[in-house]
Formats: C-alpha cells, structure tokens, sequence
C-alpha cells in the first residue's frame, strides 16, 4: 500500500488539532478551578465563521477580520478555547476592581483570562511540536464567541490550523476594500 501525504493532510492536521485540545485541557489552571472550554471547527462550519467575521468587518471597520476570514477558509480546522467567568475569590484587584464583589458583571476575573492565554500557549506548542502551522486570532475567537459556539464564554481566542507547504497564516497582506 501507498499512502500520499497529500490525501492524509487533512486527517493528520484533526488529529494534531485533537491533541492540541488535549494539551490545552492538561495546562495549569489558577487555583486548580477549571473553567475552560475548548471546541474544533471543521468542515461547514469554517465558511459560518468567516462570514461571522466579515460581519464584524462591517460593522466595526476593523478590515484586519477580512483577512482573517480569508484565512479561516484555508484552515484544516479552527480550535476555540474560551473561559466561563467565574471570579476566583483572591480579591487582587487584577480585574481593575478592589474586590471579587466589587467586579462590575461582564467583567472577566482576570484569572480566567490568563487561564485561557495558558491554555491557548500549551495548544500551540503542541502544534508547533508536531509541525503544523497555526496563529492565535483574537478576531475569530471574538466571531466564534458571538455565534455562542462555546456556551456563556467570554475571553475567547481561535487558533486555525494549517498543514500545507506554505504557512498562510505569515506574511499576509491588509485588506484595502471589502470584497
């Protein structure tokens, strides 16, 4: 049997993207309370998050989405990983608040925020041990957020994942106009 790495791209980069998910639900969590949630994109439901992104586009102008959508659709998959807000009781003004009581509702316990920055940290050196490329964006996981893809999160990033020869998620060029 032959096997062409051409047709077990897309196979090989879900399995990498699975241990991703596994490295980023092992990484250490602030006062040992997990509240991450971590979920694939794949297939149909990439073309939903770059439309969610171009979206965004316009309504904000922030053209740096268009590109990003543009990237979504080369993407194997997209990981997600987001936090549920629950405020850790350290009282560390962290947050911008004096006190746990004190944190205006909506606003993150800035533990949850870098307990997603680690998760997100671990995810990627998994990828980058297995040789796929990826690029943490702000802008799908804010897309990914809205579509309520990862109930009552807040804080979330996305990681698209790419295994082909060239990494398109580098040396990419600004959006002029929208399409």
């Amino acid at each position: 049997m032959i096997l062409n790495e051409r047709d077990l791209r897309h196979e090989h980069a879900l399995a990498v993207a699975r241990q991703m998910m596994t490295a980023a639900r092992t990484a250490p969590k602030g006062k040992g309370i997990d509240v991450v949630e971590i979920a694939l994109v794949t297939d149909s439901d990439l073309p939903i998050l770059a439309e969610r992104m171009r979206q965004i586009a316009d309504e904000t102008g922030m053209k740096f989405f268009l590109r990003d959508a543009d990237n979504i659709l080369q993407a194997e998959c997209v990981i997600i990983i987001g936090t549920r807000e629950q405020a850790q009781g350290l009282n560390c003004g962290h947050c911008g608040f004096a006190t746990c009581a004190g944190r205006t509702e909506g606003v993150p316990c800035a533990l949850n925020t870098v307990d997603v920055g680690i998760a997100v940290g671990s995810a990627c050196a998994t990828a980058a041990d297995l040789r796929v490329d990826t690029r943490v964006m702000f802008s799908a996981g804010l897309a990914a957020q809205q579509l309520g893809w990862l109930k009552d999160c807040r804080s979330v990033l996305a990681i698209p994942v790419s295994a082909s020869s060239k990494n398109p998620f580098f040396d990419r060029k600004p959006k002029e106009t929208q399409p």
